[in-house]
């Protein structure tokens, strides 16, 4: 059967595992229908797909698992010639009660069977279970294993054991060709690393990241394997065609995933983090009360040292010429797009890690865009995201050892080097300490800087007060400070407490001692003399932004009325930090070009 005589119905489409379905099905050329529960749901998979190249949305067919009929309007018109059809319709999550799980899990199967009975050219309906699910001996479960199972596994993982079960046995009882897919557990896009779910593995690389991970679970022979999820999507996409894939359970995992012990340690190593020398048993565990351990008694079922069958996935793949991609490059992928995205607290997908010269860098905003930011001190480049936003072709760019980004302030010449010689010429914005690094970057290479703005450059304004020059006092104060106390403390009040979270986070991590070194560095006349040497002698044009609240010395403004290309524009009623306070007028201020005349306020 060829890819235009497929029509694919896909239940669960929104989904993680969905959303990469319907995508992969598309490439292929096939016909795709999807099944959804509201027109927000299909408007957000819409705006997924265009995302990611599918210029056309699927159809879509309203689902009502809760009345008689599942599709209720579908028949026959838009789903006569449906071939094949995919479950992926799960509640997956932890917590749920034995009826939550069992009406997400279990009777959607139930309803979604009897459907594909309905459909009078249906070739396959293929059912997305889970590699500790498939392969239980039970046809069916007597009440009494049914609540066993449910006390001992959890909600989930029995709603799923039933679910698997039930289609099972209802689409034998009803003649229907099924295939089942086990997968293990499904990470990110082998390429990007994108993945959206936050729950399981991925909450113990969060612990991993933040330091908070006090042991390893488990053991060395611990063994909790993953796939990447279009990996998985392509596997799926050619069970309907393969006639040895009928009646069939295929488990999708890559043996060579390392054992858990092994996994966090390159994890760790990608994140320049320690992996906790301790291990705990999982019997110790379980004895543990929880708010010790902080697991949830569901996800220690996952923790076991078994391996799994799959000789049949590897020559199904292999048939069809699908490779397995290098898993330890998907977990590296994968592991920074959790990171770049605060693991849920940070979405968007203008958010992302490179590795200009080598250095693990933080960006944020358009990929490759001539407007380049650097933040200042204490914050990070998320405080710069409405500014970002508004000026559309820019990014900011977290420094070497601070934000996100790794290194720490030696690497800034090597960095910026090789940072300007991807981007090109550059619109190149420096912050506070930022400004430093920029006048810096744009003196050794003024070809390529076609516009250097300098925002609240520490070194044209007063020296920092006697606390900020004591290091330990500053970095004490940094890493224990609340957003609200430092939005008070850098703007005068606390609106932009939210906007400081993330600086906050980063703070408490790993960047509070370099922050505060490098803020009392502010204070040496040896280094603000060399700044303001080197904007005396840049050819180049220089535009300078400060806020009223946040004024210049009679020196620096000497220095400027002297340069015959420098502009400033003051920003009424605004400090030291105007992209918190004051993003509309400094995005206005950025995007202006600069004249080329003697300073004036504007």
């Amino acid at each position: 059967m060829s890819a235009t005589e497929r029509h694919a119905l896909v239940f669960g489409a929104t989904g993680f595992i969905g959303r990469h379905l319907v995508l992969e099905l598309g490439r292929a050329g096939v016909r795709v229908s999807v099944a959804t529960r509201s027109p927000e749901s299909a408007r957000r998979l819409a705006d997924w797909l265009a995302e990611h190249g599918c210029a056309e949305a699927p159809a879509d067919l309203r689902a009502d698992f809760t009345g008689p009929t599942l599709l209720p309007d579908a028949l026959p018109d838009d789903c006569g010639d449906v071939t094949e059809v995919y479950n992926c319709a799960a509640a997956y999550r932890f917590g749920m009660t034995v009826d939550e799980a069992r009406r997400a899990n279990v009777d959607s199967v139930r309803a979604i069977v009897a459907f594909a009975a309905r459909l009078p050219r249906l070739r396959r309906l293929v059912h997305v279970s889970g590699y500790r699910v498939g392969g239980r001996a039970e046809a069916s479960w007597t009440e009494e294993q049914r609540r066993t199972a449910y006390r001992t596994l959890g909600a989930y993982e029995a709603s799923k054991v039933e679910a698997d079960l039930v289609l099972r046995a209802e689409a034998d009882r009803l003649a229907l060709p099924w295939t089942v897919v086990n997968p293990s557990v499904v990470v990110g896009d082998s390429v990007t690393g994108e993945s959206d779910q936050y729950i399981g593995l991925a909450t113990t690389l969060k612990d991993l990241w933040n330091g908070a991970l006090a042991a390893v679970p488990g053991n060395a022979r611990t063994f909790v394997p993953v796939v990447a999820v279009d990996h998985l999507a392509r596997f799926m996409t050619l069970l309907p065609t393969d006639r040895a894939a009928e009646r069939a359970s295929y488990w999708l995992l890559d043996d060579d995933t390392p054992t858990l012990p092994d996994l966090l340690t390159l994890v760790a190593g990608h994140y320049r983090t320690r992996t906790p020398a301790l291990r705990v048993p999982v019997p110790v565990i379980r004895r543990l009360p929880r708010w010790i351990t902080k697991a949830d008694p569901e996800v220690l079922t996952f923790l076991s040292s078994d391996r799994y069958p799959t000789a049949s996935a590897r020559d199904l793949a292999d048939r069809h010429g699908l490779a397995m991609p290098d898993t330890a490059t998907t977990i590296r992928r994968w592991a920074d797009h959790l990171a770049a995205r605060r693991f849920g607290d940070a979405p968007g997908r203008a958010r992302r890690f490179t590795t200009p010269g080598g250095f693990r860098t933080f960006e944020l905003g358009e990929p490759d865009a001539p407007t380049l930011v650097l933040p200042g001190l204490p914050v990070n480049a998320d405080t710069w995201a409405p500014v970002i936003a508004r000026l559309k072709d820019a990014r900011a760019v977290d420094l070497p050892g601070l934000g996100l980004s790794a290194g720490h302030p030696g690497d800034w010449p090597a960095w910026l080097a090789a940072l300007l010689a991807e981007t090109g010429p550059a619109h190149l914005v420096g912050h506070s300490i930022g400004a430093a690094a920029a006048l810096d970057a744009a003196s050794a290479r003024p070809d390529a800087v076609d516009r250097l703005t300098l925002v609240a450059p520490f070194f044209l304004q007063p020296h920092p007060g006697r606390t900020v020059r004591w290091t330990p006092l500053t970095r004490r104060y940094l890493r224990r400070v609340r957003p609200a106390d430092l939005a008070r403390r850098l703007t005068g009040d606390t609106a932009s407490a939210d906007a400081l979270e993330t600086s906050v986070a980063d703070l408490r991590r790993s960047t509070a001692a370099t922050a505060a070194r490098l803020l009392a560095s502010t204070g040496r006349t040896t280094w603000r003399d060399d700044l303001q040497t080197k904007l005396q002698r840049y050819p180049g044009t220089v535009h300078i932004i400060t806020g009223s609240n946040d004024p210049l010395t009679p020196q620096a403004r000497a220095l400027l009325e002297a340069h015959p290309r420098a502009t400033l524009t003051v920003i009424p009623g605004a400090g030291h930090h105007p992209q918190l306070t004051h993003p509309d007028e400094l995005s206005q201020a950025l995007h202006e070009p600069t004249e080329a005349h003697a300073p004036r306020a504007r």
